[in-house]
């Protein structure tokens, strides 16, 4: 039965199944390589993220200037181009080249995707966090004020819980975004999930198997996120849909009652 299923693969499937199912093993490790940078890069890049919308809603020129700068240069260039700076353009320095951080970290690819894609992602969460923040209802920060809260407490019990839920939806396009943006890796020499797909096509003079493959498992690890996103949005943000108002049911004796 195996046989005769694995011939028929061979002779009619218009791919090649069989030679997937034999590479299958490399395509989980890239998608491994995969979600590992665009997990660590996103955890980063929120870390910075937060600092950085936060000083983004000052009106303070020296400290909202230069946070301005960082996010319109990397939300304003392409991630490719901020890779291959990092990557190639890093290396062109003396003074880098010497520096403690050239050979652990700087003249690897691996660490470069990494910078790039964090600072990336940080450009990005910074701008939606900036907007969720200065949206917040005014209502709620002037109850705050009402409750004594100083400008920390507010903003640690207030505004940034209330941003965080709100910019929940639009953060989870980012992820995604995230996720497909990491296929830059594959540029640099490294051997992620579209970069395995390139190599299959190059070593077996292939036209779309490796990149069909990719796409599909690409295609289940958005399934998953926008599947969590979703989980998340309704245990986060429950309170902000719409209920059916509750009837009351008039009690017994009232209800012909007429003033």
């Amino acid at each position: 039965m195996g046989e005769s299923v694995i011939q028929f693969l061979e002779t009619w499937s218009p791919i090649d199944v069989v030679l997937i199912a034999q590479n299958f093993d490399r395509f989980l490790l890239g998608a491994w390589v995969t979600l590992q940078l665009t997990v660590i890069s996103l955890i980063i890049g929120g870390a910075l993220a937060v600092p950085l919308a936060i000083a983004r809603t000052s009106k303070n020129p020296i400290i909202n200037g230069p946070v301005w700068m960082f996010t319109y240069t990397f939300r304003g260039t392409p991630l490719l181009v901020q890779t291959y700076l990092i990557y190639y353009g890093l290396g062109q320095f003396e003074a880098v080249r010497e520096s403690v951080l050239w050979g652990p970290v700087l003249s690897q690819a691996w660490w470069c995707a990494l910078i790039a894609f964090s600072l990336n992602t940080a450009a990005y969460t910074a701008e939606l966090l900036r907007g969720s923040i200065v949206n917040t209802s005014r209502g709620e920060v002037e109850a705050a004020k009402a409750c004594g809260f100083s400008s920390w407490m507010r903003l640690k019990r207030i505004v940034l819980p209330s941003a965080f839920r709100r910019a929940l939806p639009a953060y989870s396009n980012e992820v995604i975004f995230m996720l497909h943006g990491s296929v830059v890796a594959s540029t640099i020499t490294i051997q992620d999930l579209l970069g395995v797909g390139r190599w299959l096509n190059g070593r077996y003079y292939l036209a779309y198997e490796g990149f069909i493959t990719a796409a599909v498992l690409y295609f289940i690890i958005v399934l998953m996120v926008s599947r969590g996103f979703r989980f998340w949005e309704k245990h986060w943000l429950q309170h902000l849909y719409p209920h059916d108002a509750v009837k009351v049911k008039p009690k017994k004796g009232l209800a012909n009652f007429r003033i």
